[in-house]
C-alpha cells in the first residue's frame, strides 16, 4: 500500500523531518493496531478484606448457596456463548494496485547502486592484484576493501572471488598473498550477522581450509588457524 500509494507524499516529505516523524508515527500506530488488534481486557479486581475485619462482633454468616440457581446462571452463560459470534475477525481481503514502475523508485536509489557497484568493483581488484602479485596496487585498495566489507553484497564478492581462485589451483599462496587473504577473511567475518551464519561464513568454511602457505619443509599454515576465533 505505501509503494502504491505514498510515493508522492514520501517524496514532498523529504528534507522536512517534521513530516517525515508524523509519517512513521502514523505507520507505526497501523502496524501496532495490526499486531495487537485487540484492546486489553479488564479485569474485575476483588477487593481484601480490611486488616482486623474478622474480630468484629457483628460479621453475618456467608450465605447457603442454592445449587439450582448456580446451576441455572452456568446453563444461561453457556448459551450465550454459543450464540455469540467468533472472537477472531474475519480478514478482509483487498487488491492492492501495483503502484509507479519500479524504475521510478530505482531512480532515486541510482547513487546507492552506483556506489555499490563501485565497491564490488574495488573488491574485485584487490583481489586480483593480490593473485597477480601487485602489492603496491592491492595496497591502495585495500582501505576501501576493508570498509566495502561492511556490506552484504560485498562480503558475498569476497568468498566468490576466492572461490574463482581455489578452482584455479591458487590456493597455496606466498607470505605477503597469505597475510591480505587472511585480513580480507576476518574484516568480513566480523562484519557478519546471525542472517550470514548459513551464507558468507558458510561459503568460507571450504575457503579457510583451502587457502595455505608452506612455512618450512613439510610444515604448511592453513587459513583457517588465523580465523577460527570468529562466533
Amino acid at each position: 500500500q505505501l509503494v502504491a500509494y505514498e510515493v508522492k507524499r514520501m517524496r514532498a516529505e523529504e528534507g522536512n523531518k517534521q513530516k517525515i516523524l508524523r509519517h512513521i508515527k502514523e505507520l507505526a500506530e497501523k502496524l501496532y493496531k495490526n499486531e495487537n488488534p485487540y484492546p486489553a481486557v479488564t479485569m474485575h479486581k476483588v477487593q481484601k478484606p480490611t486488616e482486623g475485619c474478622h474480630l468484629r462482633l457483628h460479621q453475618k454468616p456467608f450465605p447457603r448457596l442454592d445449587e439450582g440457581t448456580v446451576q441455572w446462571i452456568i446453563d444461561q452463560a453457556t448459551a450465550k456463548l454459543q450464540t455469540a459470534p467468533p472472537a477472531v475477525k474475519a480478514e478482509k481481503k483487498c487488491m492492492v494496485p501495483s503502484g509507479p514502475p519500479i524504475a521510478a523508485i530505482l531512480e532515486r536509489n541510482g547513487n546507492a547502486l552506483a556506489n555499490s557497484a563501485r565497491r564490488l568493483e574495488v573488491v574485485r581488484n584487490c583481489i586480483s592484484y593480490v593473485f597477480e602479485n601487485k602489492m603496491l596496487e592491492a595496497k591502495k585498495l585495500f582501505p576501501a576493501v576493508l570498509r566495502a566489507m561492511k556490506g552484504r553484497a560485498a562480503r558475498h564478492c569476497l568468498t566468490q572471488e576466492l572461490n574463482l581462485h581455489v578452482q584455479q589451483n591458487r590456493a597455496v599462496l606466498d607470505h605477503q598473498q597469505f597475510d591480505f587473504v587472511v585480513r580480507m577473511m576476518n574484516c568480513c567475518l566480523q562484519d557478519c550477522t546471525a542472517m550470514d551464519e548459513h551464507g558468507i561464513a558458510a561459503a568460507l568454511l571450504p575457503l579457510v581450509t583451502a587457502f595455505c602457505r608452506k612455512l618450512g619443509p613439510g610444515i604448511t599454515q592453513f587459513a583457517y588457524s588465523c580465523v577460527q576465533e570468529h562466533v
